[in-house]
């Protein structure tokens, strides 16, 4: 395909980036070489869910395409950057359950009109995702009210909150996988593919370079973030919220929207929902116990007003509108629309109140 040309901009960006070049040409080239990288995704991960079914189909293209995520973070973490940290992976989650879902609904409404998926599988999804959301509220309210006059509670309770929801996560791919497979299982035809399916070696070897290609251009934003925010007017809070969440999540969308398109929606679903869960249950705990170790300062759930309103309102969107099973363009239209509402609020957020946001957690 022709798109692979745009893989000249890996070299590109990382000469760029040792360079000196400005902030914002290093962010933009490194996000134009996610781009080709999460196409490999697609096809890798379309091939090996021919194999295994949508539900393994989908939770390897979140867990591969959540790789840069994690990389993103890990590095911010490093630096300091806590606030933008936590902003991104509240942005990861509206990302794809607005934005890459509603881009999903769009195209492949426009191409099918009516697409159906199974509606067991996206409650399930749904319910899940609401109960991690009022997971993550809880130590949100403590830190706020209680947090800085009992800052050991608030760490006990942060790390006990990560154990718990790693194990909801573990328990959820049992449930997925082994016990209750059939609430996932597919229930619209895919297309006829042209031309052999790959090997499941060949297609998981392409899966893993596309998704370290797609971790190091990823690390290279990290370093370009914070300055392409300061050269372009930006609050940190936008830039982890929408930002680092769009670029880093390009691989998960791009596959959940290339399975619209095909028809395949199980799949489409199961990526962009699956994500969600994956980031809530897996990722989000997963950075706060490794800060504590790589991290000048620990992050905590301590979201502000603001992410956890936001993310709520999400959560009841997306959910609302994906659980009957059938999705149409204006599905699509109305999830994006709100999408863009929630970042243009962000958006508007003066930089100076950012710090003020913090402390009122």
């Amino acid at each position: 395909m022709s798109i692979y040309w745009l893989l000249i901009a890996m070299p590109a960006a990382a000469a760029l980036d040792i360079t000196g070049a400005a902030a914002p040409l290093v962010f933009f080239v490194a996000a134009l070489a996610i781009v080709p990288l999460a196409t490999l995704i697609v096809h890798s991960t379309e091939h090996l869910a021919a194999r295994t079914g949508p539900a393994i189909g989908g939770l390897l293209n979140a867990t591969f395409g959540n790789l840069p995520e994690l990389i993103i973070a890990m590095v911010a973490l490093r630096a300091g950057l806590v606030a933008m940290v936590r902003a991104s992976l509240v942005g990861a989650l509206l990302a794809n359950l607005l934005l890459a879902l509603g881009i999903a609904f769009l195209l492949g409404g426009l191409r099918h009109r009516v697409q159906e998926y199974n509606p067991a599988a996206a409650r399930s999804y749904a319910t899940t995702m609401l109960l991690a959301t009022l997971s993550l509220l809880v130590p949100s309210t403590f830190h706020r009210l209680l947090g800085d006059d009992s800052p050991r509670h608030g760490a006990a309770l942060d790390i006990g909150v990560a154990v718990v929801l790693l194990a909801a996560y573990a328990l959820y791919l049992v449930f997925m996988l082994r016990t209750h497979p059939e609430i996932f299982a597919e229930v619209t035809v895919p297309e006829a593919e042209h031309g052999a399916h790959w090997s499941v070696a060949r297609a998981g070897a392409t899966l893993l370079a596309a998704s370290i290609g797609a971790a190091w251009m990823s690390e290279t934003l990290v370093g370009a973030a914070e300055a392409t925010g300061h050269a372009l007017g930006m609050s940190p809070l936008f830039i982890g919220i929408v930002l680092l969440a769009v670029v880093g999540g390009a691989a998960e969308s791009g596959s959940a929207i290339a399975m619209a398109r095909k028809d395949q929606m199980d799949l489409s679903v199961g990526i962009a929902m699956g994500s969600c869960l994956q980031i809530a249950l897996f990722v989000a705990p997963v950075l706060v116990l490794s800060s504590r170790l790589i991290a000048p300062e620990p992050l905590t759930f301590g979201f502000n007003r603001l992410e956890i309103g936001a993310l709520f309102m999400a959560v009841l969107v997306g959910g609302t509108v994906a659980a009957d099973g059938r999705s149409n363009w204006y599905k699509g239209v109305q999830l994006v629309a709100f999408y863009l509402i929630l970042a243009t609020m962000f958006y508007l957020v003066p930089a100076e109140t950012v710090p003020t946001l913090a402390r009122y957690r």
